[in-house]
């Protein structure tokens, strides 16, 4: 248990610094503000002479070939895009082809404006290493053109002196490929429609028409046959329908090439819902009861005017689940699960009011209904707001929950708490004074007074916390698990 008497805690900040790179691009779909604008700009293309339009392949290939993998597969993929405004007749040679994908090409720096919010995690690969040393993946959220936020990654292995020693970083940069037909259960479809007050007899209709087990394309044919032959009205229809893509484009599956290097990866926003951002995954390593992993992520969708909680899910950072969480207790950000079940049910941290910590527990990760208050503010470096700063970690003391507070001239700090190991719901002990606070050279950034972490680990017996510095780029610490203790305050 903690300490009576308190010491003085020592907390080393490493010398590495995450800093993002703008050299790290992928690619996107280059659309004009108008739609009728891409059939003037494919009929110029088409126009050019053959021998001017060979020459500036040749050029855009020397440009930009040696930046991307496989850019021929790119301008493919763009060029199917717009295929429907090209003329009906048209009869393409593949050096037309390619051009027309990469006028409708553009390059997207994902790094350039921050690396920051980090969360670490033991690698599933652990074979092969030096006694004392463990092997991570680090997720950070990179911010580009626009602030939108994607989830990057970085590798390495700690050794028995955590020291960080980070895989080589790859030149290339690659986004999933998106299942183009995912599965959805239709009870939990059902039960997040009624919860979305959509639930009603049109969206019934079309469901019953469904097996348990149902596609994407199965759900757009019966929308399709429906909207041809009408048995409601067309308004309601309409609205029913819009509801159904936006929750079923809300649930999708991408994957990686399993032989590049994780660094490559990139989850870049894919549905609506996040069109303006992926924001502060928070990853934690999930052992279930069978002894199975599965490493799973909240994180928050941003649209630019709402937000939504998501669960990732993955066995190998290679395929990962994106998936709606569903309930009333699902609001505002933060959430954080805990990496086992406790007492047969799923925990999770979150803070629904945007200003105090809370747990709530369930049956079915995927619903959520009650929370409870666990922590308010008491000091004056929390005064505003306080959260968490990642998934709780075990102890034999306790579960250490790393927290985040919110004082004067909108100063975050991080600090701790200790859950009771069986009864989350119990603080036993905390910090009074910050475990991280900005200091001089932490200050500046895009949003000035920050530091912040959505995830840290423990390892040969010290929290090695991965943290933001001001939103823009990130940094180490690391303190020893055993003063950490020592220095809070029991509250048993």
């Amino acid at each position: 248990m903690p300490l009576k008497k308190r010491q003085k805690l020592k907390v080393t900040r490493k010398a590495n610094k995450i800093e993002g790179d703008s050299s790290r691009v992928i690619t996107r779909f280059h659309h004009p503000e108008e739609n009728h604008r891409i059939s003037k700009i494919v009929q110029r293309i088409m126009r050019l002479p053959e021998a001017e339009a060979e020459k500036l392949f040749a050029q855009i290939m020397v440009d930009f070939s040696g930046r991307h993998e496989d850019i021929g597969h790119i301008f493919e993929r763009h060029l199917n895009e717009v295929k429907e405004y090209l003329p009906r007749d048209a009869n393409l040679n593949d050096v037309q082809r390619a051009l027309i994908g990469a006028y409708f090409t553009k390059e997207y720096s994902i790094e350039s404006a921050a690396l920051f919010n980090p969360s670490i995690v033991a690698h599933p690969d652990q074979s092969h290493l030096k006694k004392g040393s463990l092997r991570f993946i680090m997720s950070l959220r990179a911010t580009g053109e626009g602030h939108i936020s994607s989830i990057v990654f970085r590798s390495g292995v700690l050794d028995r002196r955590n020291t960080f020693l980070f895989d080589p970083i790859s030149d290339f940069v690659e986004t999933p490929d998106l299942q183009s037909d995912p599965v959805y259960k239709r009870n939990p479809f059902q039960r997040k429609l009624k919860e979305m007050g959509a639930g009603d007899e049109i969206t019934a209709h079309i469901l019953n028409q469904l097996p348990e087990d149902f596609t994407y394309n199965e759900l757009m044919e019966k929308i399709k046959t429906l909207r041809a032959n009408p048995e409601f009205t067309q308004t309601a229809q309409n609205r029913a329908f819009e509801i159904l893509c936006w929750l079923a484009d809300s649930n999708y599956e991408v994957s990686f090439h399993a032989d590049h290097r994780i660094s490559e990866r990139v989850i870049f926003p894919v549905s609506k819902n996040e069109s303006r951002g992926i924001e502060d995954a928070r990853f934690v390593q999930f052992c279930d009861n069978n002894g199975e992993i599965v490493y799973y992520a909240t994180y928050t969708a941003y649209n630019g005017v709402t937000i939504l909680p998501q669960l990732i899910e993955t066995k190998n950072f290679i395929t990962f689940n994106v998936l709606t969480l569903n309930g009333k207790a699902v609001q505002n950000k933060g959430m954080a699960l805990f990496p086992r079940k406790i007492d047969g049910r799923y925990a999770m941290l979150s803070r629904q009011d945007g200003e105090n910590n809370r747990i709530m527990f369930s049956d079915n990760i995927h619903f959520w209904q009650k929370s409870k208050i666990i922590q308010e503010p008491e000091h004056p470096w929390e005064f505003i707001q306080i959260g968490n700063c990642g998934s709780p970690l075990e102890t034999d003391e306790g579960w250490i929950v790393l927290t985040h507070g919110v004082g004067p001239m909108r100063q975050y700090c991080i600090g701790a708490i200790l859950l009771d190991l069986e009864k989350p719901e119990k603080i036993i002990a905390r910090l009074d004074e910050p475990l991280l606070a900005p200091h001089e050279k932490e200050r500046e950034g895009y949003v000035p007074n920050v530091v912040y972490s959505c995830g840290a680990i423990i390892h040969n017996n010290e929290l090695v916390i991965p943290y933001a510095m001001s939103d823009i780029n990130s940094g180490i610490a690391t303190v020893a698990v055993k003063e950490l203790l020592g220095c809070m305050r029991s509250l048993a």
